[in-house]
C-alpha cells in the first residue's frame, strides 16, 4: 500500500532524518534535480567536497539564500539535509511564512541500523557512525514536537518500505489559483 503525500505547489519541503535514512534517494525519485536543495551539494559549492564539514556553515548560508530566492519566485523547494535539530527547522520555516507557502515535513524515521547500513555503503561520504546514532536521538527528540512548529502537513515513514512506495500528489497552491 502507498503512502500518498499531498505537496501543494509552491511549497517547502523540509526532508527529515538522520544519514542514511533515505532522504537523498527520496528526493531525487520524486522531486526534479532543480528543487532540491541540497546540504551536501552546497558543501560541494563552497569547497568542492561534499563532505568536508569545516564548510557547512558557509553551506548551510548558501542553502538558505537559495530557498529563500526560490520561494519568493513561488517555487517548490525541497531541503536535502537532515533537519533533525530544532535550530535548524527554526532557520527555514520562517521563509514559507514570509513567502506564503505551506511548510510539509517528511520524517524518515527508520531503523538505526538501516542508517548504519547505508552510511557504511557510501564510502565518498560517510558520516561516523556516533554522529548517526545523534541524528536518531536528535530526530526522536523532535518528532512530538514537528506538528506545533507550524508545519501545514507532518508525513512519517517509520521504515523503508514506506518511503519506497510512496506516491508524490502535487496540486496548485490556493492563491495560484485563478
Amino acid at each position: 500500500m502507498s503512502h500518498v503525500i499531498a505537496v501543494p505547489d509552491p511549497s517547502l519541503i523540509l526532508l527529515i532524518g538522520a544519514a542514511g535514512s533515505g532522504k537523498s534517494t527520496f528526493a531525487r525519485t520524486h522531486f526534479k534535480p532543480v528543487e532540491i536543495i541540497s546540504s551536501d551539494f552546497c558543501r560541494a559549492l563552497v569547497c568542492n567536497k561534499e563532505a568536508d564539514q569545516s564548510a557547512t556553515l558557509d553551506a548551510f548560508d548558501v542553502l538558505r539564500l537559495i530557498v529563500r530566492k526560490r520561494l519568493r519566485r513561488g517555487l517548490l523547494t525541497v531541503v536535502d539535509a537532515t533537519n533533525v535539530q530544532l535550530k535548524a527547522r527554526r532557520r527555514l520555516l520562517p521563509f514559507a511564512v514570509q513567502c506564503e507557502v505551506p511548510a510539509i515535513a517528511i520524517v524518515f524515521d527508520v531503523a538505526e541500523e538501516v542508517c548504519l547500513a547505508r552510511n557504511q555503503s557510501r564510502p565518498e561520504r560517510q558520516v561516523r557512525a556516533e554522529v548517526v546514532r545523534e541524528q536518531m536521538e536528535d530526530l526522536k527528540r523532535a518528532r512530538p514536537l514537528l506538528a506545533r512548529e507550524g508545519f501545514s502537513a507532518v508525513h512519517v515513514f517509520a521504515d523503508a518500505t514506506q518511503s519506497d512506495s510512496a506516491v508524490i500528489s502535487r496540486s496548485a497552491h490556493p492563491w495560484r489559483l485563478e
